[in-house]
């Protein structure tokens, strides 16, 4: 049977049908897919870990016992998951182990636009990468015939495109593997220096026979059409390629990307009178080629930033642009903004409105740094913001710590922020850290997490207690505000970063899009009472608007929330109905 499927979910699909038993993950756009797909498949035992570290480790761990397992992430999810992943290059499996890594080109959600590829060189893995959700579900069950056969982990590569791009997919049968008696084998697996040390050569004769698999896999493939011109690509630039230049021009087509073959490189460069390179993000291909000595054209041609398409190969060959239709007027542009009624937005206001330092992380409240909040000072990685004031108020001493705080979500506090509040607590810095505690990992689309008493597929599970948590990690002041009562969230946080100790404050409310949060009714604008002074557009509701000088309000975006009528000195919105 054939299903148009997305390029995660042709993942999920390819997991099950490769007899996988346990994934973990903690999601990430454009990743998140991969897991909440395949957890629709009873046979799979999925979960949504703290971090992506931890996600691997799980991973090994169903490894070690001998099934097939898996791991989700976004690139900068790779970063945290590097350790695990380069001392699994030497102990290789036990079961067939894949790690999903999904790059993000233009950074269309995430803070950089890393290549992947350079985790799979550095940790001397094989990685392959897919040009469409037909490939990714066959690729999959091809990365664990490799993992397996070859003693390794094995990266699958692959981008927003191919992410959330859909093609027919073929469905087959599961296969599965009857679970195999552990057998201990303390060389192979306990990486202490000794045993290390003799694995090291295993993973360098791994690497020569995966590159010698290179030179004949069928993941790789030569379409010879043109002695004049050939072009080496792999993953969406492959369709680019096609879309652009049909049968026209030769093609090397490459699906294993790490190690790279030479003499299929050479053979295929010396048929064709000029080769080109054409790779999304760093020089990779064209790197290879040079060090062959192999003349090529790549990055002269095609910038190392952002993502392609048709019209940057077109305009990159100086081929005349195809015909299309546009609309009459310029398309306004939307930009990201917080939700009307976001319970965010009361916290940042109070934040934005007394000039407070505040150090951001990753979620969907890095919005607050937009205008007319303007509310944020710095978003480096998940968990950084907590570090960070630590670091800074310990550089600017007790005139920084009355006047800056940090912001971090319940999710990402649970990732990576819990052991930058214990560096507070131990090395003593009057920091202020709130957690914005939204009941839900927001920016990703509302999957579970530990504090929110929930597992991925919506049983009930342990709860993290935040306040509690924190108490044990060594934070006395420990205190809950409600982000829509401005007057408490002000004077709570100038009596934290007045206290002489560090502190935690809570800002606690479900994220009003959840299912079982419900809206009041709208606020009401009384045009004989507003004066026009345009108080209540400093917070950045798509709510409120100007119209005539008099503000009104979006009934069918307004879930009634009030933070506007605690701003309106005119008493002009009211929630009286």
């Amino acid at each position: 049977m054939d299903k148009l499927m997305l390029g995660n979910e042709a993942i999920a699909r390819g997991l099950y049908e490769a007899g996988v038993k346990v994934v973990s993950s903690y999601p990430g756009t454009p990743s998140t897919e991969i897991t909440e797909y395949a957890a629709a498949y009873d046979e799979i035992y999925c979960e949504w870990a703290p971090n992506e570290k931890v996600a691997t480790e799980v991973a090994f761990g169903a490894s070690l016992r001998g099934v097939r397992s898996a791991c989700a992430m976004k690139h900068v999810g790779l970063n945290v998951a590097a350790d695990p992943l380069f001392t699994l290059s030497y102990t290789g499996v036990n079961g067939g182990l894949v790690m999903f890594v999904a790059d993000d080109p233009a950074m269309h959600s995430s803070q950089n636009e890393q290549d992947s590829r350079h985790y799979a060189i550095a940790a001397k893995v094989p990685m392959l990468e897919p040009a469409d959700s037909a490939e990714a579900k066959e690729f999959v069950k091809k990365a664990y015939e490799l993992s397996e056969e070859y003693d390794t982990p094995v990266i699958l590569r692959m981008c927003t495109r191919i992410a959330h791009a859909q093609c027919k997919v073929t469905l087959e049968e599961r296969t599965e593997k009857e679970l195999p008696p552990y057998e201990k084998q303390p060389q192979k697996f306990i990486m202490a220096p000794a045993n290390a040390i003799r694995r090291h050569p295993f993973v360098e004769e791994r690497t020569a026979k995966l590159k010698a698999l290179g030179e004949v896999t069928e993941l790789n493939k030569v379409e010879m059409n043109s002695s004049e011109m050939g072009i080496i690509c792999s993953g969406t630039v492959y369709q680019y390629v096609k879309e652009v230049f049909g049968d026209t021009v030769s093609v090397l087509k490459l699906g294993l990307i790490n190690p790279l073959p030479e003499k299929l490189f050479r053979d295929f460069a010396s048929q064709v009178k000029k080769l080109y390179v054409i790779e999304e993000l760093d020089g990779i291909l064209e790197t290879h080629l040079n060090t062959l000595g192999i003349p090529c054209v790549g990055k002269e041609m095609f910038s190392p930033m952002g993502e392609y398409n048709q019209a940057t190969i077109r305009a990159a060959f100086g081929m005349e642009k195809p015909v299309t239709v546009t609309a009459d007027s310029p398309i306004p542009v939307r930009p990201p903004i917080m939700c009307a009624g976001c319970p965010h937005r009361g916290l940042f206001y109070v934040l934005s409105k007394n000039k407070i330092t505040t150090l951001g992380d990753i979620g969907c409240y890095t919005l607050g740094s937009a205008a007319p909040l303007n509310a944020l000072d710095s978003t480096l990685c998940m968990g950084a913001s907590i570090s960070g004031i630590h670091g800074f108020n310990k550089a600017g001493g007790a005139e920084s710590e009355k006047k800056t705080v940090c912001v971090i979500g319940d999710s990402t506090f649970m990732h990576s922020g819990m052991t930058g509040l214990v560096n507070v607590a131990y090395n003593a810095s009057n920091s202020t850290v709130i957690i914005l505690d939204n009941s839900i990992t927001g920016m990703t689309g509302h999957q579970q997490n530990p504090t929110t008493g929930y597992n991925i597929k919506g049983d009930p599970a342990a709860k993290v207690d935040l306040e509690a948590l924190c108490h044990a990690i060594g934070i006395s002041r420990v205190r809950v505000v409600d982000p829509y009562d401005l007057k408490q969230c002000e004077t709570v946080i100038k009596e934290e970063m007045a206290a002489p100790e560090p502190s935690v404050i809570i800002s606690r409310r479900p994220c009003v899009l959840l299912k079982h949060v419900k809206a009041k009714p709208p606020i009401e604008v009384d045009g004989g009472k507003c004066v026009g002074c345009r108080m209540c557009m400093k917070l950045g509701c798509p709510a409120i608007s100007m119209k005539k000088g008099i503000a009104r309000i979006d009934a069918t975006l307004c879930v009634g929330c009030g933070i506007c009528t605690q701003m309106c000195r005119t008493g002009a919105m009211s929630e009286d109905r």
